[in-house]
């Protein structure tokens, strides 16, 4: 294994941890200035994790080993899946393993986890939250492996990093596939992150909650990685749709490190453009009913499939 590509990923694993939690702090900070209200501290989510690490952790008397190892499972799985999406370099030690169909693997995985720990206690609301959380996952892995599909058709590969390297090695043109493939990657973030329309990350309302009704009984550190794991995912959809749909400034293979830093200033300033526009889409856009997400999905999945025939039968070449 090439030692530079080891560091390389190491490195990148570690900036994923670590910079998840700024991203969701940015969100909410936005999100409260086009609201009109006082922004919470960028650097809050930090101080909410180090809380609940310094909190006792209390358990339901038939909580079983799964709820107790499913906030670490879900964690590690998310930070996997972060390690193998291409944010600064393509150039990783994991560049065999990080194939787009172990990547929704490995989301799966989390979810089955989470859903599980949520009937585990046996109470109302995580069963529900539970119920909704596989609905949800049902329809969006599909789109998501679309998205997918569509870009393996014009790479050859679903090798994340050959997909990211040939998209951001050709002369600039426009594919309607990927512009039908980024509006249904954006349909199904919002769902699989639990964001506004499809789920609201800051309500406890029973008609509405869905992630929120599966950790209601977890508490201390098992909530802090909870939470930890939500932020990890969200940046990593956000990686992951930079590497797709805007893959300029992402270093290549044997790049030297000062690439590197350059590929780190190019990703700082497409996070900050994805969460001011994530923070207005969520401003301008109401909960929709949990009833209306097979809808909105299956609007994914339409558009997602029909950018893959837009590939096979109208655009040629590589």
């Amino acid at each position: 294994m090439n030692l530079t590509a080891f560091l390389i990923q190491i490195f990148t694993l570690l900036l994923a941890v670590l910079l998840a939690p700024a991203l969701t702090g940015w969100v909410n900070q936005c999100r409260a200035w086009m609201q009109n209200r006082s922004a919470p501290s960028l650097i809050q989510p930090y101080y909410t994790l180090h809380k609940l690490f310094h909190k006792e952790v209390l358990l339901a008397h038939n909580a079983s080993s799964l709820f107790r190892a499913a906030p670490y499972i879900v964690f590690s799985c998310t930070a996997l899946a972060a390690a193998i999406v291409p944010t600064l370099s393509t150039d990783l030690a994991f560049s065999p393993a990080a194939d787009a169909i172990a990547l929704v693997g490995l989301f799966s995985l989390a979810r089955v986890f989470m859903a599980l720990a949520g009937m585990d206690v046996g109470t109302a609301f995580g069963s529900l939250g539970a119920r909704r959380e596989m609905l949800i996952g049902f329809l969006a892995e599909p789109a998501l492996l679309m998205v997918f599909f569509t870009a393996s058709l014009i790479s050859q590969s679903t090798s994340l990093s050959t997909i990211v390297e040939t998209l951001a090695q050709r002369e600039f043109t426009i594919y309607p596939s990927l512009v039908f493939s980024s509006i249904a990657f954006a349909m199904v973030a919002l769902a699989e992150t639990a964001r506004i329309p499809v789920d609201n990350p800051t309500t406890h309302l029973e008609l509405t909650m869905i992630h929120e009704a599966m950790i209601l009984e977890y508490s201390g550190r098992h909530l802090a990685l909870i939470e930890w794991a939500s932020s990890l995912k969200l940046f990593t959809y956000f990686c992951l749709g930079i590497a797709l749909f805007f893959p300029l400034g992402i270093s290549e293979a044997d790049a030297p490190l000062q690439m590197i830093a350059r590929a780190g200033v190019a990703m700082a300033v497409k996070l900050a453009v994805g969460g001011f526009v994530l923070a207005l889409i969520e401003t301008l856009s109401a909960k929709m009913r949990i009833f209306r997400a097979p809808e909105f999905l299956g609007t994914a999945f339409l558009l997602a499939v029909l950018a893959m025939l837009v590939r096979l039968l109208l655009e040629t070449g590589p």
